[in-house]
């Protein structure tokens, strides 16, 4: 059975697996509770027994299942329905789980794989001059130049962006007027880096990689473990800047009418 659940509490999300699917739905409870209606949480539930929990975020889904829990093929099936009826953009969940998930769900849905890197720090800190604390709109005129679905994303993105930063929860960081990384999350140790772009008239000049080990080795300075994910094709990319690939896994996406 799976049904929106709003009971939840800091002690509940600590019991699920220590993974990536968890600390989203960690930093979404951090960020907003659940008094909004474009964040929902769900349970996971099977003979009476609470398995997992599951948050849908602005049409992006997350699994997780608690320590010790596992979801069987009848649980799996089940998401597959729930899915269908809520059709969002994409779904993140332990590749276990995803390998039997997207066959359910062929026509609607694609697996795109993607490699989990994780930071080795040499524990020397670049000269690099780095804003820790830039202005919203500028990283967003980055990122607008480098990834075009999100340019017409703006208010949407500033207002979660600068919500998560207020809360500790989020960083952005930006290199000269031309790079910029934003930290998704900072949960339980670990800061995951996303939103990685370069003007395109600036790439090629090893702006991004220079950003990326500073912001390595700053965050382990800080305590954190520095995590991020990219396509299997950047893995000799992320290991010349300090990165080793530590696991893969498959995002579902949906398939769009127009495909």
């Amino acid at each position: 059975m799976i049904y929106e659940y709003k009971n939840l509490d800091t002690k509940l999300l600590s019991e699920l697996r220590k993974n990536n699917y968890s600390r989203r739905i960690k930093s979404h409870f951090a960020a907003y509770g659940t008094e909004y209606g474009f964040l929902r949480f769900f349970a996971v539930e099977k003979n009476k027994e609470l398995l997992g929990l599951i948050s849908v975020f602005n049409g992006s889904m997350m699994i997780s299942s608690f320590e010790g829990k596992v979801f069987d093929s009848d649980v799996i099936a089940e998401a597959a329905g729930f899915i269908r009826m809520l059709k969002p953009e994409s779904i993140e969940l332990e590749k276990r789980y995803a390998d039997i998930l997207e066959p359910m769900l062929e026509g609607e849905y694609r697996g795109e794989r993607r490699t989990e890197f994780a930071f080795v720090p040499k524990r020397t800190l670049p000269p690099l001059e780095v804003d820790e604390v830039p202005k919203l709109d500028d990283v967003f005129g980055i990122l607008s130049a480098c990834f075009p679905k999100l340019a017409d994303s703006y208010e949407l993105w500033l207002t979660d962006t600068s919500h998560r930063v207020r809360r500790g929860l989020s960083q952005s960081f930006m290199l000269g007027n031309y790079t910029t990384a934003t930290i998704q999350y900072i949960i339980d140790g670990v800061a995951l880096v996303g939103h990685v772009g370069t003007l395109p008239e600036e790439r090629g000049k090893f702006h991004a990689r220079q950003l990326l080990y500073w912001i390595g080795e700053r965050l382990t300075a800080d305590g954190f473990e520095v995590r991020l994910f990219a396509r299997p094709h950047r893995v000799s990319y992320y290991d010349e800047i300090g990165f080793k690939a530590c696991g893969v896994d498959i995002v579902l996406e949906r398939i769009l009418d127009n495909e």
